[in-house]
């Protein structure tokens, strides 16, 4: 009995043992590098958006560089500098996309705004001087002879024009005719309201 005894004790100290045996021999995980996969990360993210750039055709030429830089410096161990280069790749890449974006926006908006402004609806007080003044017209009163011109059928009297006239803006005079509209507004000469002045006449002519 006893013998049965100190043999049970023996195999439970043998399986205790062999089962810390077994643990102490289990190896352990390797610790994780977090910047490391910070840096993998960022070098990732800049790349993803200097492909959205480039696909958009706004990809500066230096951030393909700045992201080979990153690559370069992970591989040499120095993730903080992976870390920087990266992320100054993505915000270029990402300033680049924005800049075209607001770009293709501000032309779209010129665009309707030159559209809309092809016609011009006559209200009270106006002027062909105020009208052409308009920035969304032509930015300068000295052109408002081409609206003259290219109404004719609606204005007798370039110094007379009344509330509810629909006028045509052109948008394809030539530079020549831009400048014989200015030189006529400059040298008219004396102006009365309801009578067509030679000047005017001779514009008109040519």
């Amino acid at each position: 009995m006893k013998l049965f005894k100190g043999l049970r004790t023996a195999a439970l100290v043998a399986l205790v043992l062999g089962i810390a045996v077994g643990c102490a021999s289990t190896p352990e995980p390797e610790p994780v590098d977090d910047q490391f996969v910070v840096a993998q990360r960022a070098i990732a993210d800049a790349k993803a958006a200097n492909a959205e750039a480039l696909a958009a055709g706004a990809s500066w030429r230096d951030t393909d560089l700045l992201i080979a830089q990153a690559e370069e410096a992970l591989r040499a161990g120095d993730t903080g500098k992976a870390i920087q280069l990266a992320n100054q790749a993505r915000r270029q890449a990402e300033n680049a996309l924005k800049q075209m974006r607001d770009q293709m926006a501000k032309e779209a908006a010129d665009a309707a705004a030159r559209t809309a402004s092809d016609t011009y609806a006559v209200v009270s007080g106006d002027t062909l001087w105020g009208i052409s003044a308009k920035s969304s017209i032509y930015g300068n009163p000295y052109q408002w002879p081409l609206i003259f011109k290219a109404n004719r059928s609606q204005i007798k009297d370039a110094d007379l024009i009344f509330p509810g006239q629909n006028f045509t803006i052109r948008r394809d005079a030539a530079a020549s005719e831009v400048d014989a509209a200015v030189n006529h507004a400059r040298t008219r000469g004396a102006w009365s309201l309801g009578v067509v002045e030679a000047s005017d006449e001779a514009y008109l002519a040519r």
